[in-house]
C-alpha cells in the first residue's frame, strides 16, 4: 500500500544481492559441515577431540548468522537452540562428548548438509534467471552475427535481426522475473531452513516453561501495580468527589428551612460534583476495559482509534468470531500504543492495521510508511506492550529497516468465543 515503483525496484535489487550472499554462505556452510564430519571421523584416533569443539562452534556461528539474516531480511523469526557446552574446565575429550550429546549440534550438522543442496539451489534460481537474461539482452545482440546457425537462446534460434530482437526481449523478461522472484525466494528460503535451524523440541519446551514462569511473575507484578493505580485513581478522583458531595448534601439539608436559596445553590454544586465523579469513573473504566470493546467488538474499537488519530489509518479486519474479552483488551491497547508510536516517532502519513485470526491465534499487524529505524530498546512503549502480550503467551515482532516501512506484528494465542463474521 505504501510502495512506489522506484522503491519496489530498489528492494528487488537488494533482494538479488542478498540471494548472492546466501548462495556464498551456503558454500561456507558446506565447507564447515565437511570439517565437522571430518572431526567426527577422527574422534576414534584422538585427533577429533581437539578438532571437534572449534569446528562445532564455527558451525554454530554460521547457523546463528542464518537465523539473524532470516529475521532481518524476511521477518521470519527462528528461535535459536541452547548454546553449545563450552566449559573450559573440561578437557577436550569431555567437551567433545558434551557436544556430541547435544541435540542442537546434530541439527546444525544436518542443516549444514542440506543447506547447500536445498537452500543454495533455491536462492540460485533468481540469480540464474538474471544472468541468463543478461546474456540474452546484453550479449546476443553483439555476437549473433559471429556464430553459425547453431546459435540458440532458450527456444529461439538466433540467426536474424528479428530473432535477435526476440532473444533480447526474452532476456529482459528473464531478468524481470528474476528480480521479481528474489524477495519471494528469500522468504521461501527462510521457511525451508526454519525446521532445522530452530531449537529442538526439548529446548523449546524448556524455554517455554522458563518464559511462562517469568511471565507469570511479571503478570502478578503488573496486576498488583494496576490494582494500586485503580485504588489511587479512585481515592484521588471519584472518592474525593463523593466525600465532598456528601458533605455538601449535609450542609444543604441543614439550610433547607432557614435559607432555601443557599440550599438550592449547594444542590446545584452537588449536581456538578456528581457529574465530575461520574466522568472520573468513566475515564477509569475506559482505562481498564473500553466500553466500545464490550459494545462493538475489537474491529470497531480499532476503527474508533483510527478515527481519533490524525494519521490516515486504514483498518482491515478478518475475524470469524468473537474473541475473549481479555484478549480483545490486550490487542486494543497494543494497537493503540503502536499507533501512538507511529504518530510520535515515525514521521508517517499513512498507517495500515490488519486484524486476522489464523491457526488459533489473533494477529494484529500495524504498518506505517515512516522513515523506519525504530529501536525497541528505546522507551517503554513497546516494552510495555510486550509485557502485556506475555501474559497471554503472545509475541511482538518489530521489523523496521532504515527508510521504512515499519511493521509491528503482534500475535496472541486464543480461542473464539462465538461465531461471527466481521470483515472490511
Amino acid at each position: 500500500m505504501f510502495d512506489n515503483p522506484r522503491t519496489g525496484a530498489s528492494r528487488a535489487c537488494v533482494a538479488v544481492g542478498r540471494c548472492q550472499l546466501a548462495s556464498l554462505h551456503a558454500l561456507a556452510v558446506s565447507a564447515m559441515g565437511s570439517l565437522v564430519v571430518l572431526a567426527l571421523l577422527l574422534v576414534p584416533v584422538g585427533v577429533g577431540f581437539r578438532l571437534l569443539p572449534p569446528a562445532a562452534r564455527a558451525l554454530r556461528v554460521l547457523s546463528d548468522r542464518s537465523r539473524s539474516r532470516a529475521e532481518r531480511w524476511t521477518g521470519v523469526r527462528i528461535g535459536p537452540p541452547e548454546p553449545l557446552p563450552v566449559d573450559r574446565a573440561l578437557n577436550a575429550r569431555k567437551r567433545s562428548g558434551a557436544i556430541i550429546a547435544d541435540e542442537g549440534f546434530w541439527r546444525d550438522l544436518a542443516w549444514a548438509w542440506l543447506e547447500p543442496v536445498i537452500g543454495g539451489l533455491l536462492v540460485a534460481v533468481p540469480l540464474a534467471l538474471i544472468e541468463y537474461g543478461a546474456f540474452g539482452a546484453l550479449v546476443q545482440p553483439f555476437i549473433w552475427r559471429l556464430i553459425n546457425d547453431g546459435n540458440w537462446y532458450a527456444f529461439i534460434p538466433v540467426h536474424s535481426t528479428a530473432t535477435m530482437c526476440g532473444a533480447l526481449v526474452l532476456g529482459l523478461a528473464f531478468m524481470a522475473v528474476g528480480l521479481l522472484a528474489a524477495p519471494a525466494t528469500l522468504r521461501l528460503h527462510s521457511r525451508v531452513s526454519r525446521p532445522l535451524l530452530s531449537a529442538p523440541r526439548s529446548s523449546r519446551l524448556a524455554q517455554r516453561v522458563e518464559r511462562l514462569t517469568d511471565t507469570r511473575a511479571r503478570a502478578l507484578d503488573a496486576q498488583a501495580a494496576e490494582l494500586r493505580r485503580i485504588e489511587r485513581d479512585l481515592h484521588d478522583g471519584a472518592q474525593a468527589r463523593l466525600v465532598a458531595l456528601g458533605m455538601t448534601l449535609d450542609r444543604a439539608t441543614r439550610l433547607m428551612e432557614t435559607d432555601p436559596a443557599a440550599a438550592r445553590e449547594l444542590l446545584l454544586d452537588v449536581r456538578r460534583t456528581s457529574e465530575g465523579a461520574l466522568q472520573d469513573l468513566r475515564e477509569l473504566v475506559h482505562g481498564i476495559h473500553p466500553p466500545v470493546l464490550a459494545d462493538r467488538g475489537l474491529g470497531d474499537a480499532v476503527r474508533s482509534l483510527a478515527l481519533d488519530s490524525f494519521l490516515d489509518v486504514h483498518v482491515e479486519t478478518r475475524l470469524p468470531g468473537k474473541l475473549p474479552a481479555p484478549v480483545e483488551s490486550a490487542a486494543y491497547f497494543a494497537v493503540s500504543e503502536a499507533l501512538a508510536n507511529a504518530a510520535k516517532h515515525s514521521g508517517a502519513r499513512e498507517v495500515g492495521v490488519a486484524l486476522t485470526y489464523e491457526n488459533g491465534s489473533l494477529r494484529a499487524t500495524v504498518t506505517d510508511d515512516g522513515h523506519g529505524g525504530a529501536d525497541p530498546s528505546r522507551g517503554t512503549g513497546l516494552a510495555g506492550v510486550r509485557q502485556r502480550l506475555d501474559t497471554f503467551d503472545g509475541t511482538l515482532d518489530l521489523h523496521s529497516p532504515q527508510g521504512g516501512p515499519t511493521t509491528v506484528t503482534m500475535e496472541i494465542p486464543c480461542a473464539l468465543s462465538s461465531p461471527k463474521t466481521s470483515s472490511s
